[in-house]
């Protein structure tokens, strides 16, 4: 298959420890083709950190979490699934393998998470839902945002690139989500979003398809975010890609 966009169109992979995940040739969705047998090749059980009363880890043999990361009572993970550095994981989050996430990340209350991947500093605050699908780094998911990853009739999601339908080979396909991107609190992105990097939506955003880089969604539609606008989110440290 293609690879229909470039990588660097979304993320940045040079610090992330799992960029072998992407293949050259592949699309910039094959990670999640790629994901479960990704795991079963790597060495997991090896957690780096006092796991806390009230923490329930499910396949513990398969699961890595890394040093300087605080996991609060009350969080369910289900290996197969790797957490790295200085991440944070608040009260009643579930994340069911296989998942992989990066360094410096953090997972809200009652948030849940399956089958997808997190780059360095990424975001997915208290209520949200994400599932199959690839925040890159430093994405924020305000509060309540859902990553919805099964189409009504259930058939195989489907994207439009470049005024063509393509096949993911995925029934389940949430969103890819770019480097440094904000989803507004309540939003829900349908199955196959593509949102470009650098981009952000308003609060109570139907999203869907694709939102090209550097764009603001919101009731009127998607615009290019004036210059002023992108620099002063960017002295602001809002959407600046983690050290």
């Amino acid at each position: 298959m293609a690879n229909v966009i470039a990588n660097e169109t979304f993320f940045s992979l040079q610090r992330y420890a799992h960029k072998g995940l992407w293949k050259e040739g592949e699309p910039i969705w094959h990670p999640l083709l790629f994901l479960s047998r990704y795991l079963k090749e790597t060495k997991l059980g090896r957690i780096e950190i006092k796991i806390p009363e009230g923490v329930f880890l499910e396949k513990k043999e398969l699961i890595s979490i890394g040093e300087g990361t605080v996991i609060e009572p009350g969080v369910l993970i289900q290996g197969p699934c790797i957490i790295g550095k200085n991440c944070t994981i608040r009260h009643g989050a579930y994340i069911r393998g296989p998942f992989v996430c990066g360094d410096s990340c953090h997972i809200g209350h009652s948030a849940e998470l399956k089958h997808s991947i997190l780059l360095d500093g990424a975001c997915a605050t208290h209520f949200v839902y994400v599932g199959d699908s690839i925040l890159g780094n430093a994405v924020n998911l305000g509060a309540g945002v859902k990553c919805a990853n099964l189409r009504l009739d259930r058939q195989e999601v489907a994207v439009q690139l470049n005024g063509k339908r393509v096949k993911t080979g995925l029934k389940k396909f949430g969103a890819l989500i770019g480097d440094r991107s904000q989803i507004g609190c309540n939003s829900v992105l349908n199955p196959g979003t593509f949102f470009g990097m650098e981009s952000f939506s308003y609060p109570l955003m139907n999203l869907s398809g694709f939102v090209p880089p550097r764009s603001q969604v919101s009731a009127k539609g998607i615009q290019p975010i004036e210059q002023k606008i992108l620099e002063k989110l960017l002295c602001q440290s809002i959407i600046t890609t983690p050290a």
